[in-house]
């Protein structure tokens, strides 16, 4: 954190600066001495060296150690941005060891030589250095996100690319008053196809009635050898909400004795103290479907692009686009997994579309063999400092949906909620039913349970997905 210069330094006689020294560091320099009237000054020695022999002391600093020294005061902070001390680590880094070298690197540094240091402003090389090296380790672990899991379509190794690209995610909090504040995750939870991301409130978070935006955004850390200094990074948004807006739509999903959960978009709660209006926690959902290249590759105002692959045209079969599909789906809390099925070859014939949707039937309640028992109850637990529980009838879910192609089609993750439904009498089940019901702009899913009372366990009896026709239309390029 930077520091005030004390007064009362003795004056220094200026020593001519080299052309390495940015005349902006020299400025610095001869501003942080003052009168001698303070005594306490008398003993920082470090400030009253000439700016050239300081640049030749952090010369033989490693890129962490100068890192860190930038974070001493104003006058070293100025100090160690100088290009010339991060163009020579740049050079030694990458400019040398081909392995690591990206592309076309060698007419980048060529290009480079010929521009004068100091026409660069103070901090080029620095922010370069740290970009290079982003890079650079982003390319190596492209190739894990090579490896294609038959059974979800998705990388097998998401987890582990984002932990070595030391990915992390920051929630920016806004009050009406128009203050922002930035939030590390309390906690996070990896799932088989999700990540659970919690901020905790702890009296840290607004009334709720105070909040009028929430941003999300995935961090990229540069690895330092200073753990106690928060690390350079790059912000990528991922999701921005304006919470007037939000509130229009949103809805109250679950309760439990302390807490009540809002849901204000699909994959987003809120958990409010009950009878009151300041926050409990905040809990995001995401996908793994392209979660890398959205919290790495967007920037701190624009979320990543995901490009746009359509598969082959094909004019011969008249059902193209309604079949050949294969369902992923878990349900699981925020602790652990309570189901996990694979359903492939989904189908919708072209006279069974109906309302704008295409039905693809994954378990029939015709047929018992399809019926799949629940390894659990169909809870939400929470966690906030040093309270905790857990609110019934709500779990999350995480649907990936592959083409003919096996290319990822339709992909949600988002908590949701149970209803108690009204059923004539069944003859197969002696339980309540009851029914989960998802919504979002590409599709629906229905999931119908019943509770055996003996066996005190869920039965999943059907589950149905629905996807709208403008969005197989659009994929495919069909006119269903």
């Amino acid at each position: 954190m930077a520091t005030k210069t004390e007064k009362g330094s003795r004056p220094v006689k200026q020593m001519a600066a080299p052309k390495a020294v940015s005349s902006r560091v020299r400025a610095v320099r001869t501003s942080t001495r003052a009168d001698k009237s303070s005594p306490a000054s008398t003993q920082n020695f470090m400030e009253r060296l000439p700016s050239e022999v300081l640049i030749k002391i952090l010369s033989y600093l490693d890129a962490s150690a100068l890192f860190s020294v930038s974070h001493v005061n104003k006058l070293f902070h100025q100090l160690a941005n100088d290009n010339v001390l991060w163009n020579k680590l740049y050079i030694a880094e990458f400019g040398k060891n081909k392995k690591r070298k990206p592309k076309c690197m060698q007419e980048l540094l060529l290009k480079m030589a010929t521009v004068e240091l100091q026409d660069r402003a103070p901090g080029y090389w620095k922010r370069l250095y740290f970009r290079t090296g982003a890079t650079c380790d982003r390319n190596k672990w492209k190739r894990h996100l090579r490896l294609i899991s038959c059974h979800t379509g998705l990388p097998s190794q998401t987890e582990r690319a984002l932990r070595n690209l030391r990915v992390t995610w920051e929630l920016t909090v806004s009050d009406k008053s128009g203050h922002e504040v930035t939030y590390e995750p309390s906690w996070s939870q990896f799932c088989e196809t999700s990540v659970t991301l919690c901020w905790s409130g702890g009296g840290c978070l607004p009334n709720y009635q105070q909040i009028s935006a929430l941003q999300l955004h995935g961090v990229r850390r540069i690895e330092l050898s200073c753990p106690s200094l928060k690390k350079p990074g790059w912000r990528s948004l991922m999701a921005k909400l304006d919470m007037q807006t939000q509130a229009k739509n949103m809805q109250v999903i679950g309760q439990d004795r302390l807490v009540e959960l809002k849901l204000l978009q699909p994959g987003i709660i809120i958990g409010v103290w009950r009878d009151q209006c300041s926050v409990a926690f905040v809990m995001f959902i995401l996908h793994f479907h392209r979660l890398v290249e959205r919290s790495i590759q967007g920037s701190s105002t624009c979320p990543y692009m995901e490009p746009t692959v359509k598969p082959p045209l094909d004019d011969i079969d008249p059902e193209y686009g309604l079949h050949g599909y294969q369902l992923h789906i878990v349900l699981h809390d925020s602790v652990c997994e309570i189901m996990s099925r694979n359903f492939s070859q989904l189908f919708c014939r072209r006279t069974q579309i109906c309302d704008g949707l295409i039905q693809l039937t994954a378990i029939s309640r015709a047929d018992l063999s399809q019926h799949t028992p629940l390894s659990g109850n169909i809870t939400l637990p929470w966690r906030c400092e040093a309270l905790q529980g857990a609110v019934e009838n709500c779990c999350v879910m995480s649907l990936t949906l592959l083409d003919e192609f096996k290319r990822p089609f339709w992909c949600a993750s988002s908590p949701v909620f149970m209803t108690l439904e009204k059923t004539p009498v069944s003859y197969d089940y002696d339980g309540e039913h009851f029914l989960i019901h998802y919504q979002d702009s590409d599709g629906q899913v229905k999931l119908k349970l019943v509770l055996m009372k003996e066996q005190k366990q869920f039965v999943l009896i059907s589950l149905v997905v629905y996807v709208t026709v403008c969005k197989v239309n659009e994929h495919f390029t069909r006119d269903y």
